[in-house]
């Protein structure tokens, strides 16, 4: 006897919210970690990267909230395993490499990790909801993009300005 596929009933819209939920989470559990980020850091420019940031975080859970305003849906969050991972490897860096010359460089490269996460599921939530004709929803998800590309660039440009050269200094015995 063949096995039969069960088919679902839900539709883009349902995805799209999944997918709001799951930033919905990510934003919280981001802004937990930043603090933490910027307090380890040794080089105050890494350091005040990530403080500049939590405060665009607490603006992109703000613009979320409204989404879910918008379409009539209590902000909540679903977990997801994909930042948790990307958080807990930031987490690492910061207990392994504390007091080292390569922490700001490793701390740097976590951030990065959660920045391209970031855009690419705030790039397939502005696709998803251009597709359902959901344009007061797509200015504030592209806000939120915009601001994520730009913290993604400004910690490109520390690395290169000297976080990984101080990275490969030895260390003082």
């Amino acid at each position: 006897m063949a096995a039969t596929k069960k088919t679902s009933t839900k539709g883009l819209e349902d995805l799209f919210l999944d997918g709001l939920k799951d930033m919905y989470y990510a934003e919280k559990k981001i802004l937990k970690a930043l603090p933490k980020m910027a307090k380890g850091a040794e080089d105050q420019q890494v350091s005040a990267a990530f403080e500049k940031h939590l405060a665009e975080t607490e603006d992109q859970v703000e613009r979320l909230e409204e989404v879910f305003d918008i379409l009539g849906v209590a902000a909540r969050g679903k977990t997801c395993p994909a930042i948790d991972g990307i958080l807990e490897e930031g987490s690492e860096i910061l207990d392994e490499y504390k007091g080292s010359k390569p922490l700001d460089a490793g701390l740097v490269a976590a951030a990065q990790a959660v920045e391209h996460y970031e855009i690419a599921r705030y790039g397939t939530l502005i696709a998803w909801a251009t597709s359902l004709g959901r344009d007061d929803i797509v200015e504030l998800l592209n806000a939120t993009l915009a601001e994520e590309k730009a913290t993604d660039d400004a910690l490109t440009s520390l690395g290169e300005s000297g976080v990984n050269d101080k990275a490969v200094e030895k260390q003082a015995a």
